[in-house]
């Protein structure tokens, strides 16, 4: 049987009104450090509110969204309308606490680290940011890359500008790192006068590839979190126009 452990809230911050989306950081109170992979998840534990189930144990699963630090751990999450458990946590008041066990998941950075591209839509964006902290964190993984000659790049889609999450973290990553990190955000219902970029997440991840010389179009890995649509238009997309093995496509899907 997975040990449990108790998250107690430490911070809460409301990412997006209309979405209404949070950020919570939570610190894991029984170890003395919590280790995990960036792209991992943990499963939240609440007993089932529901008369009839006395004594069951909901579980669901969230992407991390940070890197490693010592006993705390990020989520982002939007507040499903009639769900459980998204209101459940949205609802705690700092101070409040929640079991979880993990961390869980195979969507890890490869080693050798390769020029990548980091593909997310909506909370999807949740592994992508603890990636971009696990890489850029640290000087010596920074100078790394850049001796290496790498390049990563984050496209992240999302219907609203009010729903673009981590944005000004994504952009100063960018701006102290524009040699190695390459952050394009894109809106797929953009209202009048947004001047950024605009529409699905696929289109600029094929013009990003197409900026390439032709012989160095498939020698990148991929990353993608989000909706079932996004994640199969992308992968086929790189796989069929661009050549790209299977094994080079790493996802996650939440839906």
């Amino acid at each position: 049987m997975r040990p449990t452990y108790t998250a107690k809230l430490l911070s809460e911050e409301l990412l997006s009104e209309p979405a209404q989306t949070k950020h919570l950081v939570f610190e894991a109170q029984e170890l003395e450090s919590f280790d995990f992979a960036a792209g991992q998840f943990v499963s939240m534990t609440a007993p089932d509110p529901k008369p009839d189930r006395a004594g069951k144990i909901i579980t669901r699963a969230y992407s991390i969204a940070s890197a490693a630090n010592g006993r705390t751990f990020d989520i982002c999450l939007n507040r499903v309308p009639g769900g459980f458990f998204s209101n459940h946590l949205c609802d705690m008041r700092v101070g409040d606490t929640v079991g979880f066990h993990g961390p869980h998941g195979n969507f890890v950075l490869r080693h050798p680290l390769r020029d990548s591209m980091f593909i997310a839509t909506g909370t999807g964006i949740a592994p992508m940011r603890a990636f971009v902290q696990a890489l850029f964190a640290d000087p010596e993984r920074v100078l790394e890359m850049r001796t290496a000659g790498r390049r990563i790049h984050l496209v992240y889609g999302t219907r609203y500008p009010t729903d673009l999450y981590y944005a000004p973290y994504f952009a100063q990553v960018a701006q102290e790192h524009a040699d190695i990190f390459d952050y394009r955000c894109t809106i797929s219902r953009p209202p009048d006068g947004w001047a950024g970029l605009s529409g699905y997440v696929q289109e600029h991840v094929r013009a990003i590839l197409n900026e390439r010389p032709a012989d160095q179009r498939a020698n990148l890995d991929a990353y993608i979190c989000g909706l079932n649509d996004m994640v199969s238009a992308n992968r086929e997309m790189l796989t069929q126009d661009f050549g790209w093995d299977k094994k080079q496509v790493i996802f996650e899907r939440y839906d």
